[in-house]
């Protein structure tokens, strides 16, 4: 073998160890080792970048594009809501997962499927007292299956009809001239999957689920005049086993209804107050039809969708100690609206503008991005953290995100 041949076994042997050792960043591992070999002169920067020009990268880059709009939009969590439903069993549980992935997966790429998934798969185990370690590899397993059934199901599809293109000079593939050989190798993965998944996969469940979250905040959510809630009862509305969080009581034409029957029937308006961990009040936030309370988030600058959710802890020198909320003067003070207080790891109830902050006191606060950067050496708090994927998503643009889903599907079939 010439010196070309080895270097590349090199190369190749070296990116796999740095993959496995470290935990670099992989673009720039494979980007190292690419830029090794054109500096060597083993492949020329026409041959290195000439892959990007392929018909099937570019076809798999715009679906990220799509997928993260349904995601952004909260389309994917209305889409997962009602298609896994209520599960009557663990093999109830892994059909409702798989069914519908594999649908998916025929139409979006497997892999930014699974990645959306994988939350909504997760919260909904913990809702029903379910292993997620008996849901994740059928989730995995149902996304591969159904990406073989079409063209744009998998990357590798798309990147092999790409070299068709190039080199056998053809029209390439049709959507769905894979299914006749796809489809019916899903179908027996899938039953292959319910039959014995029951013992094949273990029964592990998180260590943190064991233990009660030390923080705990009090919420307040409205329900929107005009929303999807309106009319329908606590557990129709999907509030009733919702993980980390309970309905606590409604606050309804100045009276409270107090230890909420599941068949009560929402009213526009209603005030909803929530008990929950600060990551569990992050999903109420995704809830369509629901919006906080506190009237002082629409006094900020910029649409919600470009603010996120941050925890701080105030300190015995800051100016709003001693003061509620509302005579601080917390938002314009900030440029930051605060949602719920937790003391000592317990939530504080009643309207939030009128609380009286104490030294050590846990704020939830929603603010713009740029929040932690102007304020975590702020003398006022001692410490501020941003909750992870905390930005409220777009609801008003879901349909745009799924019609221009179905467009998509429609024009890759008919050519």
């Amino acid at each position: 073998m010439i010196w070309e041949g080895w270097l590349t076994v090199v190369v190749l042997v070296a990116v796999f160890g740095v993959l496995v050792m470290t935990r670099a960043a992989a673009d720039m591992v494979f980007l190292g080792g690419l830029a090794v070999l054109v500096l060597s002169g083993v492949v020329t920067p026409r041959e290195a970048f000439g892959g990007l020009a392929n018909e099937g990268v570019i076809t798999l880059a715009v679906l990220y594009v799509v997928v993260v709009g349904l995601q952004e939009t909260g389309a994917i969590r209305w889409i997962g809501r009602s298609l896994l439903g209520r599960p009557r069993s663990l093999a109830h549980a892994q059909g409702r997962v798989m069914t519908p992935v594999v649908f998916l997966s025929m139409f979006l790429n497997n892999t930014p499927v699974v990645a959306m998934l994988i939350p909504a798969v997760r919260d909904w185990a913990k809702q029903f007292d379910l292993a997620p370690s008996k849901l994740m590899i059928p989730l995995s397993y149902a996304a591969i299956l159904g990406g073989t059934c079409t063209l744009i199901g998998t990357s590798t599809n798309l990147v092999v009809n790409g070299l068709l293109i190039e080199h056998a000079g053809t029209a390439g593939l049709k959507m769905f001239d894979l299914a006749w050989v796809g489809l019916p190798i899903a179908a027996a993965g899938v039953v292959f999957l319910l039959l014995t998944a029951r013992w094949l996969l273990p029964d592990r469940r998180p260590v943190s689920s064991q233990f009660d979250d030390p923080r705990e905040y009090s919420v307040e959510m409205v329900v929107d005049d005009n929303g999807p809630l309106v009319g329908r009862s606590i557990d129709d509305a999907g509030l009733r086993q919702l993980p980390g969080v309970f309905l606590a009581d409604i606050h309804r034409d100045g009276g409270v209804l107090p230890a909420v029957s599941p068949r009560e029937v929402l009213e526009a308006g209603d005030q909803l107050v929530f008990a929950g961990a600060p990551e569990s009040v992050v999903e109420l936030q995704k809830i369509r039809g629901l919006r906080p309370a506190t009237n002082q988030l629409f006094k900020l600058k910029g649409p919600r969708s470009e603010r996120a959710l941050f925890e701080a802890v105030v300190s015995a020198t800051a100016p709003v100690v001693g003061r509620t909320i509302r005579d601080g003067r917390f938002r314009v003070r900030y440029n930051a609206v605060v949602i719920a207080v937790a003391r000592n790891g317990r939530r504080l109830r009643g309207k939030v503008g009128e609380i009286v902050l104490r030294e050590g006191d846990t704020l939830l606060i929603e603010a713009r991005p740029s929040f932690y950067e102007q304020q975590r050496n702020n003398r006022d708090f001692l410490t501020i953290s941003r909750l992870d994927d905390s930005t409220p998503p777009r609801h008003d643009r879901a349909p745009v995100a799924i019609t221009l889903l179905g467009a998509m599907v429609l024009a890759v079939s008919f050519g």
